[in-house]
This record gives C-alpha cells, sequence and structure tokens, in this order.
C-alpha cells in the first residue's frame, strides 16, 4: 500500500511546527528553548529528587497490579487522569508546569496522559511516529513530557527521538505490520530521512523529556531485565481545540481557558479509581 499522508482526512487540522517565542525564560534557559525549536526536544531536565521519584514508582507499582488486578496489560493505563489522584497529581506538579510554561505561555491545559511501561524482556516496540498525527487536535501544539518512572536507557527501551524532524510537518506512514510488535499503529519508514541521527533520551527516574508532537520517536523492545516506564502528558496552550470529544477529560493545569470553554475544568480525583475492563 503506498504511504498515508493524513490519519484524519475528516478533521480539518492544522499540522505544523510553531516555533518558541519566549527571549527571556523564567525556568528553562534560552539555549534549551532555542534547543526545542531547533531540534524539537529538551532533555534530560530535573524534576523530583531521589526520594520523590522512589515514591512514583512505588505509586505506579500500586496502580499497575491493581490495573492487572482488572485485567489491563501494561500500555493501558491511557487517559485516566480524571480517574487516578496520583496520576493527576504529577500532571499539575508545579515543578514540570514551569518548564512547559516556558515553551506554551502562563494558560496550560493537559488534555491526556498515558503510562508508557515496557516489561523487562518486553519484545514489543514503539515504531517511529509523530504523536500527532494520531491527534484529532489543531493546531499542532502540544508539548509532551515524559517523566521517567524508572530509569532508561538504551537496553531498556529508552524513547529514541529523530531531532529536526519536526520540521517537516506531515510525515507519510504506512500502517503497521503484526509482524513490527508495534504497540500502536502507525510506522514512518527510513525515519533518519527527515533529520538528524537519532539519540536515545537517557534519563534518570524523576526526569523529563519535553518533545514536539511533530517530532518523529519511538522505542526498542526491552532487552533487558529491568521495566521501564514513563509517564507521557500532553500539553496544549486553550487555542488548540479538540475534535472528536478530546478535550473532555481535560485538566486547566495553570491559569483559564480565555477563548470560550473549550476546555472544561475537571476536578482532582478522590483516589485510584480502576476502570472496569469492557
Amino acid at each position: 500500500m503506498p504511504p498515508i499522508s493524513d490519519a484524519l482526512p475528516d478533521v480539518p487540522r492544522d499540522l505544523r511546527f510553531f516555533p518558541v517565542d519566549n527571549p527571556a525564560p523564567a525556568t528553562l534557559t534560552a539555549g534549551q528553548v532555542q534547543q526545542y525549536n531547533d531540534l524539537g526536544y529538551v532533555f534530560p531536565l530535573d524534576v523530583y529528587t531521589a526520594g520523590e521519584a522512589a515514591a512514583n514508582r512505588e505509586y505506579f507499582d500500586q496502580l499497575m497490579a491493581s490495573a492487572s488486578a482488572a485485567g489491563w496489560d501494561a500500555y493501558s493505563i491511557n487517559g485516566w487522569q480524571l480517574r487516578c489522584r496520583g496520576m493527576y497529581d504529577m500532571i499539575v506538579e508545579p515543578r514540570i508546569l514551569d518548564y512547559v510554561q516556558d515553551l506554551l505561555g502562563q494558560d496550560l491545559i493537559c488534555w491526556g496522559a498515558h503510562f508508557f511501561c515496557k516489561m523487562a524482556g518486553d519484545e514489543r516496540r514503539v515504531s517511529c511516529h509523530q504523536d500527532a498525527s494520531y491527534w484529532p487536535l489543531t493546531p499542532s501544539k502540544t508539548v509532551t513530557v515524559w517523566l521517567a518512572i524508572d530509569d532508561a536507557d538504551v537496553d531498556n527501551g529508552a524513547m529514541t527521538v529523530v531531532p529536526r524532524s519536526h520540521l517537516y510537518e506531515q510525515i507519510a506512514f504506512e500502517h503497521s505490520d503484526v509482524a513490527e510488535k508495534n504497540v500502536l499503529g502507525q510506522t514512518v519508514p527510513d525515519p533518519e530521512r527527515f533529520g538528524d541521527p537519532p539519540v536515545p533520551l537517557v534519563m534518570k527516574a524523576g526526569q523529563i523529556s519535553l518533545h514536539s508532537d511533530l517530532l518523529l520517536h519511538g522505542s526498542e523492545p526491552n532487552r533487558s531485565d529491568r521495566r521501564r516506564c514513563g509517564l507521557t502528558m500532553r500539553f496544549v496552550p486553550p487555542d488548540v481545540r479538540a475534535h472528536k470529544g478530546w478535550n473532555r477529560n481535560a485538566i486547566i493545569c495553570r491559569g483559564s481557558d480565555r477563548t470560550e470553554g473549550h476546555w472544561p475544568q475537571n476536578p482532582r480525583p478522590d483516589g485510584d479509581d480502576i476502570p472496569e475492563k469492557a
């Protein structure tokens, strides 16, 4: 089959990179803001102390155990931010929001979050893709925060990015072949054509990376005897519009929705409410 240039032809979307114009960032350095514009990502950024990172890991261990008991697999904890207090609290962590604010401005919306958990020896990969290709959002201004719950390195399947690939707008993709064992469904063939040599985002637990929704990235199988879990958090400014109801589970993390109330302010969960598996 020929490559696909638009995964959502029924949704009008503006898929191009919008450079950050912030000459006086408060938390990131001016050089890091420039790197985000030029390369499409910044890492590693310190957030949690070693003790706090251990508490995050313990929380995820308990959440994963409850999810597994309900029949969910290691990649299924997706969009549960209004059900799980610990997940919500990581999203609104001020030290994370300070970094994101330097890229998106004072009004910050988180529209989704997903734990990507590769168990030891997991043979599945995340084939190279652009996040924005999957999402019914426009314009493409999402900044993804990837929070390391566990240490992430090459052996256990750290995320790898293709620098400068965010400057190519929508890149044509193919539907993934079953043999790929891709966690997702899209594959960009020969991604090296669209940027610099791939860079693995090696991080310690408690650190984060930031990347553009148009940056090509993926990850290899976990060939180690150690788990590799990360929480992705998707932030936008309020001028972004979500179709197909993707605005419903939003959290207004900082500031307000100064537009027409497109983004609801949902309350903090009382605890962890694991959804029933259909």
